[in-house]
């Protein structure tokens, strides 16, 4: 494909302290957009929130992609819901099984109706002025975790499939979908459809809390609106927009009709 984005160049590590910081080093350096490092090991990877994010060698997706779009930084905000279609759609061109989405940038396989966490996508910018310089997404997805690794709540691919699978096996699907993905978020000026993303969302119409710098708010999720942002609905049925924080499952006690 001459047109493509995303896998331009690809740089393979072995061992790398975080794949994220390896690209921002290169974009600093001034690489061209679309370049993926992929490593087989981080001795300091991190997820949300500065949660470290560790696996043994070799058995999980470790990457991270330089993207440079020329969209106004506040259309940022629907990116992390692109990425995350493009990682649960390789998932499942892999595993056969569907994968949920969970605000902003969880994905959920396997596990009953909701499913258990399979994989993580975290953004980082960095501005020139007022417009965007570069964008790092990073992605870990657990391809071969043994379950002894996996922490609660968290599942790998082969343990779903059943069988060995291998990062590589992986890698190829998900940058050929990021690179649709992406080109579609171009082609829209950072406002695409995020109806392939509503399709996969978790919790919907469930009660949920949100944390937010610290404080928590109770609600039933009703989906994101165009920008990306979460829809929570209020006790007195007011729905609220919330732009970031950090969303898990809430009390039985918030549910009604």
């Amino acid at each position: 494909m001459t047109d493509r984005v995303v896998g331009r160049r690809i740089v393979r590590l072995v061992t790398v302290g975080s794949t994220m910081d390896e690209v921002a080093r290169l974009a600093a350096a001034g690489e061209a957009e679309g370049t993926v490092v992929v490593a087989e090991s981080q001795t300091a990877g991190r997820g949300r929130a500065g949660r470290a994010w560790h696996a043994p060698p070799g058995t999980a997706l470790l990457c991270s992609v330089l993207l440079r779009p020329p969209v106004p930084p506040a259309r940022l905000s629907t990116l992390p819901l692109i990425v995350g279609v493009a990682v649960a759609e390789a998932i499942e061109a892999v595993v056969g099984t569907p994968c949920r989405l969970k605000w902003p940038n969880d994905v959920w396989l396997g596990g009953g109706v909701t499913g258990c966490k399979v994989a993580g996508i975290l953004l980082a910018s960095r501005l020139a002025g007022a417009a965007i310089d570069h964008v790092v997404v990073g992605v870990g997805v657990n391809v071969a975790v043994p379950v002894s690794d996996l922490p609660p709540g968290a599942t790998s691919m082969s343990l779903e499939a059943g069988c060995a699978l291998g990062v590589e096996e992986l890698l190829k699907p998900f940058l050929v979908r990021l690179d649709i993905g992406y080109r579609v978020y171009l082609a829209a000026a950072g406002a695409p459809s995020l109806a392939p993303w509503r399709w996969r969302v978790a919790l919907l119409d469930e009660p949920v809390v949100v944390e937010i710098a610290g404080e928590r708010r109770e609600g039933i999720l009703r989906g994101v609106d165009d920008g990306g942002a979460l829809l929570l609905e209020d006790v007195d049925g007011s729905v609220v927009r919330v732009v970031a924080g950090e969303l898990v499952r809430g009390p039985a006690r918030l549910a009604r009709a």
